[in-house]
């Protein structure tokens, strides 16, 4: 605010009130803009960034008091005064319960006004302030929180890492994304990231979960059908592509999807056009594809579970984020800002914790990892006796707390394979189908292994 004129839009239907007054506050070195009806104001308001409106209760074809619930939904951030020459208590009232920061009766001297907005102007500062500091616990901005309606919290190199890459795909707005990493990391919040931040911001971010859509409808769902196309279809359908158009398809569980639909999903891609089922029209689309999964996707081509031409279609970009074990350094900030959202929700204090509950909760694998955490502490609240949390306030089950330390563990991953090929072959008397079943790769994966690492079948006569 300080370093900017502060903009004030004057509505009002009185043209000689609106031209005297833009003339004082520009002489008082504000921007003044005016308008004389709700049109004219809202056309401004599409193409200029308001701090203040001065807004008069009696406009011609709309009331004031509807125009202030329609901005302040709009325009959450900027500020409105309100202006009569025929107002009461009762509109006063109605004025401010629907966001209205002053009120003000005509006619009223210009010092009036000037006092209004420099009470207005403290206060944006002070608001200013509040969602500068609000967001020092958040990679990402308030305004992106609202956007995406989640939050993105972590102070640790990594995450950082991840964040840079979604702002930097961000920017070309069609090129596809696969974005991996184990259950709870927070897929979704990185894939509406990416859309919330790119030039097609306001155009559509359609969620899919892959997996979720029963098999006899995946056609219909993902291109759409013609009505009297197949028993149940009442009227014509838009698929989940054309409802994407021009914005971002997210395919949640990218790995589940069936095979069959894989290739039409390719088809599609590469043509980039669309046909709905029983019409014979095809549809021009022009969209970013963001696909998450939490397995091995290279592991499942292997496996001829996926199709390699639609990995190298989905992947121009990757993002893998790491699980909450490898990034403990954000816990604290996890932990504070799930004890504020839940303390707010349950309508309670927000505890203190003693600090050795840090450390109880680094000494943790979290499998489930923000989710699961972010569950705990939900969990502790509900319980919560006294001020104070500790580590009794988070039991943490014994099978899966770390036992060991880091230094006692073989972590080459090489070393490991071969070691579980061996054993997987001992167990299977050195049948190769069994072996490559209970590893979980297919056979052809297996021999290739078996190449690698100079194993050699030495079955028992």
């Amino acid at each position: 605010m300080e370093n900017k004129k502060m903009t004030v839009l004057i509505l009002d239907d009185e043209v000689n009130f609106t031209e005297e007054l833009q003339e004082y506050l520009e002489i008082k070195d504000f921007e003044a803009f005016t308008a004389n009806t709700p049109a004219e104001g809202f056309k401004i308001l599409q193409k200029k960034t308001i701090d203040l409106m001065i807004l008069d209760v009696r406009l011609p074809g709309m009331s004031g008091i509807e125009i202030l619930k329609d901005v302040k939904q709009t325009y959450p951030d900027m500020e409105v005064i309100i202006v009569s020459g025929h107002g009461d208590m009762d509109t006063v009232i109605q004025a401010m319960r629907n966001g209205a920061i002053d009120y003000l009766r005509k006619p009223f001297r210009h010092l009036d006004i000037q006092i209004a907005i420099e009470r207005t102007q403290k206060y944006l500062k002070l608001f200013h302030k509040y969602k500068e500091m609000k967001n020092r616990s958040s990679l990402i901005s308030l305004d992106l929180e609202q956007r995406i309606q989640r939050n993105f919290i972590g102070e640790s190199k990594i995450i950082k890492e991840v964040l840079n890459l979604a702002i930097t795909a961000s920017q070309y707005p069609y090129t596809n994304v696969l974005i991996t990493g184990e259950s709870g990391t927070g897929k979704e919040n990185v894939a509406r990231i990416i859309h919330y931040s790119s030039p097609n911001k306001e155009n559509a971010f359609v969620a899919v979960n892959s997996s979720a859509v029963p098999e006899t409808l995946l056609e219909s769902e993902f291109f759409g059908h013609k009505k009297g196309s197949f028993t149940g279809a009442i009227g014509d359908k838009s698929g989940f592509f054309e409802v994407a158009n021009q914005g971002t398809l997210f395919l949640d569980e990218i790995a589940d999807m069936p095979f069959n639909l894989q290739a039409k999903l390719l088809r599609a891609l590469e043509e980039k056009r669309v046909s709905r089922i029983g019409g014979s029209e095809e549809i021009n689309v022009e969209l970013r594809i963001i696909s998450a999964t939490n397995h091995v996707v290279h592991d499942l081509v292997e496996q001829k579970k996926f199709r390699l031409d639609l990995l190298h279609r989905l992947n121009t970009v990757e993002i893998h984020i790491p699980p909450l074990r490898q990034r403990k350094e954000d816990i604290p900030l996890l932990l504070d800002f799930f004890l504020k959202e839940f303390a707010g929700k349950m309508n309670k204090t927000i505890p203190i914790y003693n600090p050795t509950l840090i450390d109880h909760l680094a000494s943790y694998n979290f499998p489930g990892n923000v989710r699961e955490l972010r569950n705990m502490v939900e969990r502790a609240m509900i319980f919560q006796k006294g001020k104070e949390l500790s580590a009794a306030d988070f039991p943490l089950k014994d099978s899966i707390k770390k036992q060991v330390s880091h230094n006692d563990v073989n972590l080459n991953i090489e070393e490991n394979e071969k070691r579980l090929i061996i054993i997987a072959l001992e167990r299977c008397d050195y049948n190769q189908n069994n072996a490559s079943q209970i590893l979980g790769i297919s056979r052809d994966a297996l021999v290739r292994r078996l190449k690698k690492y100079d194993i050699r079948i030495q079955k028992a006569m």
